[in-house]
């Protein structure tokens, strides 16, 4: 992906230094031009063409940001009670992950969710070990966003 971002700024610049004006809009043309010759030549580079890859993160963002806003609803609802009834605990968690960018990225994510931290992964990286501030609704929160965020990182990080 670097080196596709790398051709397409190099493009971008070649077309700028060959029109008679240096401009922002020059550049940017030639980099609209470098847009479509890299999605032209996409069959003939092994890596996934990186504007796909982007969106992939954008979308990553996304839906962390959602996931983030619902958490935050649920932990606000549980602490501004009179009487809080929590249940704390730790529960396991599997995931299908592989790859230690892969698992650390879907800990952290989990970790940044109010209301849970991810406190141990296993050693073959396949068990997370969670501490939830309320087992019985955080848990299953927990497990929706975990599978929304386990896709939409396959999509980021593999071809």
């Amino acid at each position: 992906m670097a080196l596709q971002v790398l051709i397409n700024l190099f493009i971008g610049f070649l077309w700028m230094f060959l029109q008679d004006d240096w401009s922002v809009l020059s550049f940017f043309s030639g980099y609209l031009f470098g847009l479509f010759v890299l999605f032209i030549l996409a069959r003939f580079i092994s890596a996934k063409y990186y504007l796909f890859t982007l969106q992939a993160v954008v979308n990553l963002f996304l839906i962390f940001i959602c996931e983030l806003f619902l958490s935050s609803i649920l932990v606000i609802g549980k602490t501004i009670k009179p009487k809080i009834d929590i249940k704390p605990g730790i529960f396991s968690l599997e995931t299908s992950l592989q790859g230690d960018a892969e698992v650390t990225l879907l800990a952290l994510l989990i970790t940044l969710t109010p209301g849970s931290v991810v406190v141990d992964i296993s050693r073959d990286n396949k068990v997370f070990y969670i501490h939830a501030m309320d087992i019985p609704e955080l848990s299953d929160a927990v497990l929706k966003s975990k599978s929304k965020f386990e896709d939409a990182i396959k999509k980021v990080t593999r071809p």
